[in-house]
Parts: C-alpha cells; sequence; structure tokens
C-alpha cells in the first residue's frame, strides 16, 4: 500500500520520539526522511543506563527499533544532516537536507583498524564529555547506522593513518558536504531535548564543586558502556560515593529558569537513587525536592523508592552547596519545610535533577512555539507537528505514544494532499 502523491513525511530527530513517528509513518504506507543532526540515532536515551519503573536497559527496545528502520525500504535515514532550506505550503514542501561529511561509507565493516591507528583525540559527547574517542570512532557499541565517523576538526589534516589501514576502501578524507531535495507533505518535529545549563545556578556549585553532577552524567555513570563502565564514582578521587545527595527541580519550577516542571525529573532521581543502593549497599541517599511528582503508574515506583530506609526525603529546596576543600565532600544547606529548621547535610556526591529545555532552534518558521519556546499543536502549524519533548517534558512511553499521534496527523494531511492533488 502506498500512501501520497510521491511525497513523503519529513521527520526532523532521530530520537526515541523520531524513529517512532518513522517507523509509524512508515508502516501505515507512507515514504519518509528520517534527518538526524548527530551520526547515530537514538538521541538521548541511548544514553540511558536503564527505563524506569521496570528499570531495565534501553538497548532492547532501540535495538528493535534499528531492525525495524533497517527493514522497510521506505525509510530514508539520513544523520549527520540538517533541514537547510523548507519551501512550499502544507501537502506540499520541498526540502533541502544538507549532509556533513562522515569520510566513512557503507563499506565500513566495524573492524576498527581506522580507530587503532588515529593519532588524534575528541571529546566524546556521547558521554558528555566526560571521555575522549579517537577522530576516527564508533559513536557507541550498537549505534546505528552500524558505521565508524572520522570527526575532521579533530584531525590533523596532514594525516593519512585512518585511510592507509582501512582494508574495505571505506575511508573518504576527502569527502565534502553535499545536499539533497525531497518533496514533502508534512513535516514532523521530534528534535528532543536538552538538559538545563547547570552553570546558571549559582548557588548549586556546579562547576565549582569537583563532586557535583548533573542527572545526565549521572546516567552515564551508571552505565556499562559509560566512561567509567558503570561503576558510579566520584570525580575528584574515582572512589564509589558513601552518601549521595539528589536535588530536584535544579533550575525546574523557577522564575529566574524554567518556570515550568520538567515533568520527568522526579522519577528519573528515583531510579538513579536504585543505581546508588544496587551498587554501594551501605550508601545513604539524601533526596531534596519541592513536591514529588510520580502521576499514574509511577506512584508506585515512589512508594517502593521511598520504602528503602536508607533513602532520605527533605521536602525544602536546597539553598546552598559548598565544597570541603580537605575532602570534596559537598555540604548541602536546606530548609526543612517540615520541620521548619535548616537543616546540613555532607554528602560525597551531589546530583543535580536539571530541567528540560525544547530544541527548537532551527526549526522552519512556520512552527508555532508557546512561552516556554514548546511546539504548540495549533491549527495555524498547517502541515507542522511536534512529537516528544520538543512539545512537552514527558518519559519514554509517553514519548512513543505522542509520537504516533504525530505520524497519524501527518498521515492525514498526505492523504489531504493526494487527494486534491
Amino acid at each position: 500500500m502506498s500512501v501520497g502523491n510521491g511525497k513523503a513525511v519529513l521527520v526532523l530527530g532521530g530520537g526515541i520520539a523520531g524513529m517512532t513517528a518513522a517507523i509509524e509513518s512508515a508502516e501505515a504506507g507512507c515514504d519518509v526522511v528520517l534527518v538526524e543532526r548527530a551520526p547515530y540515532l537514538g538521541g538521548r536515551v541511548a544514553r540511558m543506563n536503564q527505563y524506569f519503573p521496570k528499570l531495565c536497559p534501553p538497548a532492547c527496545g532501540l535495538e528493535i527499533n534499528f531492525r525495524r528502520i533497517k527493514n522497510n525500504p521506505r525509510i530514508t535515514v539520513l544523520t549527520m544532516a540538517d533541514l537547510e532550506k523548507l519551501t512550499g505550503s502544507p501537502g506540499d514542501y520541498e526540502a533541502v537536507i544538507r549532509l556533513s561529511p562522515r569520510c566513512v561509507t557503507e563499506a565500513c565493516t566495524l573492524c576498527g583498524d581506522c580507530g587503532r591507528v588515529c593519532p588524534s583525540e575528541r571529546q566524546d559527547d556521547f558521554n558528555y564529555g566526560l571521555s575522549a574517542t579517537k577522530a576516527a570512532y564508533l559513536p557507541y557499541a550498537s549505534a546505528f547506522p552500524a558505521r565508524y565517523v572520522i570527526d575532521r576538526s579533530a584531525c590533523d589534516k596532514t594525516c593519512s593513518a585512518c585511510l592507509d589501514a582501512c582494508k574495505y576502501g571505506a575511508v573518504h578524507l576527502s569527502q565534502q558536504a553535499e545536499r539533497r531535495t525531497f518533496r514533502v507533505a508534512a513535516v514532523i518535529a521530534a528534535t528532543g531535548w536538552a538538559p538545563y545549563d547547570a552553570g546558571k545556578l549559582d548557588n548549586l556549585g556546579h562547576g565549582k564543586c569537583a563532586n557535583v553532577v548533573t542527572n545526565v552524567v549521572m546516567e552515564r555513570l551508571a552505565a556499562p558502556d559509560g566512561p567509567t563502565h558503570g561503576k558510579i564514582l566520584r570525580p575528584s578521587d574515582g572512589q564509589p560515593p558513601a552518601e549521595v545527595g539528589f536535588v530536584q527541580c535544579a533550575g525546574s519550577r523557577d522564575e529566574n529558569h524554567l518556570p515550568y516542571c520538567s515533568a520527568v525529573c522526579c522519577s528519573a532521581s528515583l531510579k538513579q537513587a536504585t543505581y546508588v543502593r544496587s551498587q554501594c549497599p551501605d550508601a545513604n541517599v539524601t533526596v531534596f525536592y519541592i513536591d514529588i511528582r510520580t502521576p499514574g503508574r509511577l506512584e508506585d515506583f515512589y512508594s517502593k523508592v521511598a520504602g528503602d530506609a536508607k533513602i532520605e526525603f527533605i521536602k525544602g529546596k536546597a539553598a546552598k552547596v559548598e565544597e570541603d576543600p580537605a575532602t570534596k565532600d559537598v555540604i548541602v544547606t536546606a530548609e526543612d519545610a517540615m520541620s521548619g529548621r535548616r537543616v546540613t547535610r555532607r554528602v560525597s556526591l551531589l546530583v543535580l535533577a536539571t530541567g528540560i529545555v525544547p530544541q527548537t532552534q532551527g526549526l522552519p518558521a512556520g512552527f508555532v512555539l508557546d512561552e516556554f519556546r514548546f511546539v504548540c499543536g495549533r491549527p495555524e502549524n498547517g502541515g507542522f507537528y511536534g512529537a516528544g519533548c520538543v512539545r512537552r517534558p514527558e518519559e519514554v512511553s509517553a514519548t512513543i505514544q505522542d509520537a504516533t499521534g504525530a505520524a497519524l496527523k501527518a498521515l492525514q494531511c498526505l492523504a489531504r494532499s493526494a487527494h486534491h492533488g
């Protein structure tokens, strides 16, 4: 079955929302162009250690989606790509996509010879800069596309070690950027989110205290493919923490930063508390919170975590975070709203639950954004639809449902254009 009149659905973003929208559209009979800026699909979900509340690794869900994409000829996947120009009207757009050079072709067999001989290094953005890779690197072990990439910005331009080492002719160091043009009927924005910049939170010690990290960094510290191979260790000395603190609403629900609730931070911190308790059975955990928000099915998850005698909940915002210069421990001062007293806790590691910021920069002008720069679902959007955290903060299962709905709306737009075209 084919839907439409020779036109496709353009999906911007290859995270869990973008992949879901692309798969659902394609399996309904529509051609799809899936555009992702990074050299791999999977987005921030690929960087997680576990989902909540089941606490299973995301690799299984991602692998199924990768297989569905690989086996569906209706889906054109463009990584290291950006939408450069969009013209037209709902049901009939022309999209110009710019592809940056990957310098490695589909002939790549993942032998790894290019990375082994590469003399240059780069910061590993997959690990939020906590580690380094060679300039010739595989983004992560189960990356899709399963192909190395060469970061030419990190290379000595006179070096050809990777080219000389590749037995399969997959390395093309002279590859240039290219542009491809597509006719599309609708555009789905699934460009995802970024964590709020914790450096803007002057009182919470990020960037000043060695053992203050963000929730996304904590996720990588606990992940088996992370910079510490899944061991939660203090950045200052590489030792397991004896006391771990979590500061909720780090930037969220704050008129000076993010006025809105980021929806998933409470559940994410509860999940990360289970990481600590699993790895460090003797460790104590303290959670500083305004309100614990775990709606619906997640309430049972909260009750289970809260039942752990070694996890303490203090209702009160952290007012001050300081570092003990001798031990590099973190000293947190907060107002306990339940007792009305000021409390102080010394922790080995402090995790800031930073909020969700929608990534709407660079979207076509036809997208309507609200006062917080989330994509709005309004009739004036025409053939433009939002999916996932670019539309509102939400957890993975809700994102999948939202992206399925966006695919349905795009298919309706496509059907209308075919009928009138």
